[in-house]
């Protein structure tokens, strides 16, 4: 057994599910497509995605000498486990999150792949979804994969959820790096269920409209307009996936991330009446971290204003006295959407302009 099948041997060991090799190569064609969608502004507020163009373009700018790439596939196709009791639980979450962050989990596999090329005397770099690496494209090339019509990596046998990770090698690339045939055919279930429009002709994602990128990464009070698509996703948004036929077919495959309740129905009061510093110990290890604790309770208040579960009204009134103005916004939005006008009034009378203005606006019953 040579080097490459050896460690492709081992990354199944380790949990992989699906791996294969791809050249560290990034044509120029996928190098143009990438740079226009990113001058098209469809990155949103993911500056940081400009910045890496240049590394994305060139794997060997993070690992000198690069020919290879060992591209890893865990499938995140969990099964939904069962609500606790008590709490305010109400508001969906995107299945990967329904694990600990898979970034901490399948780092020590990549430690570990590391460690066995370099006692090989191969040098390697490995990446979970935290550097400038064309993931997808890359997987599409070293495994039976392809980018479906929603924009993400689909495969034959993982279906959409899939979580990717790759490890440039400076071993030689032998095999012949032709992509997985296109296997969605007329369907357009992804493109359909988008609640918010955010799916491309081009099988690219506008993450201005992508409820994913809204409750995840976007700072700041969530576009009106795009308030009520968001629905019940408090914490991003895998629809696409989930009506995607090969994802269906796949069932339940996931045995390297196993899914958490407290994480696939997160109590939303957790989100409230706590310091930031309360919320990153509480939920330490979680990718609720990313959007910070504003964010989460902006979503929740989101999904409160859109759903009206009775159970949630406690949460509007801690949201309308909340220290984050952004929560403070949000919370107006959702008391207008209840119709509790005596309690949006005091919002007109906020402390901050911006939370006034928004009180303002959506007293109007024709707003939001």
């Amino acid at each position: 057994m040579n080097a490459a099948e050896s460690l492709a041997a081992l990354a199944l060991d380790l949990g992989a599910d699906v791996v294969g090799w791809a050249p560290a190569q990034i044509p120029a064609a996928a190098v143009q497509e990438y740079a226009g969608w990113l001058a098209a502004g469809r990155h949103a507020g993911m500056t940081y995605l400009e910045r890496q163009l240049p590394a994305r373009a060139d794997p060997g700018s993070r690992l000198d000498g690069a020919a290879s790439v060992l591209m890893l596939g865990v499938s995140h196709a969990m099964t939904l486990p069962e609500r606790p009791a008590g709490g305010v639980r109400v508001g969906r979450v995107a299945r990967y999150a329904w694990t600990p962050d898979y970034h901490e989990q399948l780092q020590p596999l990549l430690t570990r792949l590391e460690q066995e090329a370099a006692s090989q005397g191969v040098r390697a770099r490995g990446y979970v979804d935290h550097g400038p690496v064309m993931e997808r494209l890359l997987a599409a090339q070293a495994f039976p994969g392809w980018r479906g019509k929603s924009g993400m990596l689909l495969s034959t046998e993982l279906g959409a959820f899939t979580t990717l990770a790759a490890v440039l090698t400076d071993l030689p690339y032998l095999g012949d790096g032709a992509p997985h045939p296109d296997r969605c055919g007329r369907c357009v279930r992804c493109v359909g269920a988008c609640p918010t429009a955010a799916i491309g002709p081009d099988r690219a994602i506008d993450a201005r409209r992508c409820v994913s990128y809204l409750t995840i990464e976007h700072r700041g009070p969530l576009p009106v307009e795009l308030r009520p698509g968001v629905g019940d996703w408090l914490f991003g948004c895998d629809i696409c996936s989930a009506v995607c036929p090969w994802s269906v077919r796949a069932g339940p495959l996931a045995r390297l991330l196993g899914p958490r309740p407290e994480l696939a129905h997160p109590d939303l009061s957790r989100f409230f009446g706590v310091s930031e510093r309360h919320f990153e110990r509480e939920w330490a290890g979680t990718a609720f971290l990313r959007p910070r604790r504003k964010g989460m309770a902006r979503n929740a208040l989101t999904v409160l204003g859109n759903g009206r579960a009775p159970e949630g009204w406690p949460l509007l009134l801690a949201g309308a006295g909340d220290p984050a103005w952004e929560v403070r916004e949000a919370a107006a939005w959702a008391l207008s959407r209840w119709e509790k006008w005596t309690e949006l009034a005091r919002l007109e009378r906020d402390p901050d302009e911006r939370v006034q203005a928004a009180a303002r606006a959506f007293a109007d019953p024709g707003t939001g």
